[in-house]
Formats: structure tokens, sequence, C-alpha cells
């Protein structure tokens, strides 16, 4: 089974390293499952089967994550449908991806209200519900069994604020021993899985944050077989938990592993230099506070691209919440995690050479309206590295800048100069880096700016 090919890789990966102690020391890692892997943690990312035919969204999944958690693919509405009948398609071509990239599986979810079919929320009977709810998850998860390393079992049963018990047909119908219940059927399903409760706003103690506590410690009191507790994170950034590190630890001392599962920090957009320097200072928190407990065993991003981010779909104005933006660039955030996590960004450039290539640029119009457009600039090196580069946008007649993310502009007159903001400016060969700007057209005139962009 894949868990046990991943056990003996992970053994020959600590002999290899037991061999070459007093070598001199590798280079830091450069990706983040690297790095990772190197603490003893998992970085995963959530994935959607549809996005898989697009190879930037592929190489940038293989390329940085050894995780992987299918965003849809495993919920109750997509498995079964209508009642006895289960789809396994797209999941199980998420889970041979994973197998082939080398990466965990963590199975998202097997119990949540949401994404729940209608034939389910009409069952009034206990005893009805009871035996549909186990065997769902004696279906799905038996599919699955061998494949999956831990299992979001069940997902979002406390509300915020009281931290009482949500209202669901789960609570309604079976009532307070459906949790119970649903972790009891899962271990007889896969034994091997590790079986987690997951939920969001549990970052920092509160108290929903306490009441899962409580039920996590009667468990293990009981000896329900409960192994891991998940913490969404869904965080806003400049709003990180102060106490997020010793909430993990609380819950580690109670004898569970902490995985951090749907990891974003959203912001209100567009972006700009401030915003992504603040919110790589909040993923660096989370990512040192993880790795200040040694029970918390991976970071979970919730998926790969703000391109396809769930964010701005729920909350209106807000969004670039992740650690890749539209266009696959690493963004501030990813520097931070990575560093966090002992790698190395590095120098994109020959570290003895400042770089004196050629740059191209490109514009491109990402969105528009009656009196004013969004657009992005991406520049790239030629065969040469560089180490910083300028590019010149000539607006036209009535249009004004009004904001600018990713770069630092300078204004004369119509004339806009951009230069990099640190972060972005060695572009190694062939590399790019991008910005993109907000720019008002009370006139009416919206076409495209005048774009030039060179060396230093």
């Amino acid at each position: 089974m894949r868990r046990a090919l991943t056990a003996v890789l992970g053994a020959a990966t600590l002999l290899l390293a037991v061999l070459v102690a007093g070598a001199p020391p590798a280079s830091a890692a450069s990706t983040l499952k690297e790095a990772a892997a190197a603490t003893g943690r998992v970085f995963g990312t959530a994935a959607a089967q549809s996005h898989m035919g697009e190879s930037a969204y592929v190489n940038t999944l293989n390329r940085e994550f050894n995780q992987l958690t299918p965003e849809n693919e495993m919920k109750w509405e997509t498995t079964e449908p209508s009642r006895d009948s289960f789809n396994y398609g797209a999941a199980d071509q998420l889970v041979s991806h994973a197998q082939s990239q080398g990466m965990a599986v963590r199975g998202h979810t097997l119990v949540w209200h949401s994404q729940l079919p209608d034939w389910v929320e009409g069952i009034s009977s206990r005893t009805e519900l009871l035996d549909v709810m186990r065997n769902h998850i004696s279906n799905v998860a038996g599919h699955f069994r061998g494949d999956i390393e831990y299992w979001d079992v069940v997902n979002e049963a406390f509300q915020d604020g009281s931290g009482a018990r949500r209202d669901t047909v789960f609570q309604r119908v079976i009532g307070d021993g459906y949790i119970e219940e649903a972790f009891r059927a899962a271990r007889a399903a896969d034994p091997g899985a590790e079986l987690c409760y997951n939920d969001y706003n549990i970052d920092g103690r509160n108290a929903k944050s306490d009441a899962v506590y409580a039920m996590v410690q009667d468990f293990k009191r009981r000896g329900v077989p409960i192994d891991c507790v998940g913490l969404q994170a869904h965080l806003i950034v400049g709003s990180i938990p102060g106490d997020i590190q010793a909430n993990i630890q609380r819950f580690a001392d109670l004898g569970v592993n902490v995985y951090i599962t749907e990891l974003d920090i959203r912001m209100q957009t567009p972006p700009d230099s401030q915003k992504l320097a603040q919110q790589a200072s909040d993923y660096r928190a989370v990512t040192s506070a993880c790795l200040a407990v040694s029970a918390c065993k991976g970071i979970t991003v919730w998926g790969v691209t703000d391109k396809y981010s769930w964010v701005p779909d729920v909350f209106e104005g807000e969004g670039a919440a992740l650690l890749f933006d539209d266009n696959y660039n690493k963004k501030p955030a990813y520097d931070a995690t990575l560093e966090a996590l002992g790698g190395d960004p590095g120098d994109p450039g020959d570290p003895g050479d400042p770089g004196d290539g050629s740059v191209t640029c490109t514009y491109t119009r990402t969105s528009q309206w009656n009196d004013g457009f969004n657009g992005q600039v991406t520049i790239t090196a030629g065969s040469s590295a560089v180490s910083s580069w300028t590019a010149v946008l000539t607006m036209n007649s009535g249009q004004d800048v009004q904001a600018l993310w990713n770069g630092t502009p300078t204004r004369d007159g119509n004339v806009v100069t951009v230069k990099p903001v640190g972060w972005n400016s060695n572009l190694a060969a062939g590399a790019s880096a991008s910005f993109g700007f907000t720019a008002s057209a009370p006139d009416g005139d919206v076409s495209d700016p005048a774009l030039a962009c060179s060396t230093p």
C-alpha cells in the first residue's frame, strides 16, 4: 500500500541523512516541500482536478508541494450525489497524480453540513441517518483505504462565538453523538489513516476552540479514535492570533497531532507593497508557530494560485491570499514562508555576477469598466541574468494610475516609471516578474498605455 511505501521512503531518507553526517552541509532547500521535509513535515495545497490540464498549475503543484488535499472532489455531494450511488472519478485522478509525485493525500471531508446532497438533508429518522452516515463513511473511506494519510472526518461542527454545536441535520437528527459515531466508523473503514477534526476560527484560543479542545480531551479520555486536529487558518492580513503557537501546543498536549489545513491570508484588493509585506510577515508567523511545536506535522495552503482562490467569490473586495499570484509568480509571502521553514529563496542570478542582460516586457489588461481599468506588466529577462529592471508606462490623456503593486512607481506628468520592490529585482535568464496597477479614466479613454522597459 502507498502508506507502507511512504514509510520505507522515509526510513531510507533518514538512513541517508545518517550516512552523510559529518559531510559538508548541503545548500538550503529551495522549494517549500524540500524545506518542510527537512523538518519532518509536509507542506501541501488544496488542488482541483478541473485545473490539472493547465501546465503552470501542475508544474507549480509538483515543484512546491508534497501533500495534496482534493478541494471538492471527496465531498459528499460529489462522492454520493444520490443514495448508494458513489462516484470517485475526479478524486481517483487526483489521488493517482499525488501518488505519482510522492505526495501524501489528505481526505476532505467525510461529514460536513455544507455541499451535502438534498436527499441527506431530508432524512428525519435518527436510525436512518446514522445508517446513511456510517454507510457513506464505510464506502468512501473504504474505497481510498491505504491511499489517504489523514482524513478530515468531521468538518466545522461548532459555531463561532458561543462554541455551541452547529445546527446541522446531523446535530438535529442524531444529536451530540454523531461526531463520535463518525470517528468510530472512519477507524473501522481505514484503520491506518490519521483521523482529524477540522474547523475554522480555532487558530487561537476562544470559545469555539475551547469547545473543540473539550471534545478532543473527552474523546482521548474515553478512547474514541481521534488522532489529529486541523486548524484551517483562513486568516486576514494583520490579524493573526497572537496565541496561535500556544493554542497549537495545548492541543498537542492532549496527545494529538496538529495540522494547519487550509491556510490563506486575505487582504483588501488590489494588493500593494505594504499589504504584501504584512502578508509575508503573517505567513512567516504561522509557519514559525507550527515549527515551534513538534506535534504540528504539516501546513496546507488552500490553493496553488490566487487565480483560483475561493476568497474573492466569498469575501467581496478581498483576495490575493495565497503564495503565488494570478500568473504563478512567487509573492513576498512565499519567500518568507520558505525562509521560516529553513529554506533559502536564493538569488535567481549568479551571485558573483550583478547581471547585465536585457529584458523584454508585455502588457495585459486584466479588467475594465466605464472609467477605468486594471493592467499588468510582465518583465522577462533574456539569455542572461539581470539584477534590476525599469518599466516606463506612458498613460493616455486623462488617465491616472491610482494604485500600483509589486513595483515602486515615480510619476512625471503622464509618465510612470516603475522599478522593483526589492524581492523581484533579480531575474535569472528567462525568468519573469510582474507588477499590476489600477488606472482611472474619467474621460472614458481606456486605451492601452505605451510601455517600454530596460535594465539600469
